[in-house]
């Protein structure tokens, strides 16, 4: 099994990693529904 390691920044969509997608288990892909697939975090500061 294969371990990952993401390194996220502030801007960065906790959810999805920064992708705006996220790999769905049966194949394929969805847009991140958090970010709206932009892959940045909604966050204001």
């Amino acid at each position: 099994m294969a371990t990952h390691i993401v390194t996220t920044t502030e801007d960065t969509c906790q959810y999805c990693g920064g992708d705006g997608y996220n790999q769905l288990l049966l194949g394929g892909s969805e847009t991140c529904q958090h970010c709206k697939g932009t892959g940045k975090s909604k966050q204001k500061k």
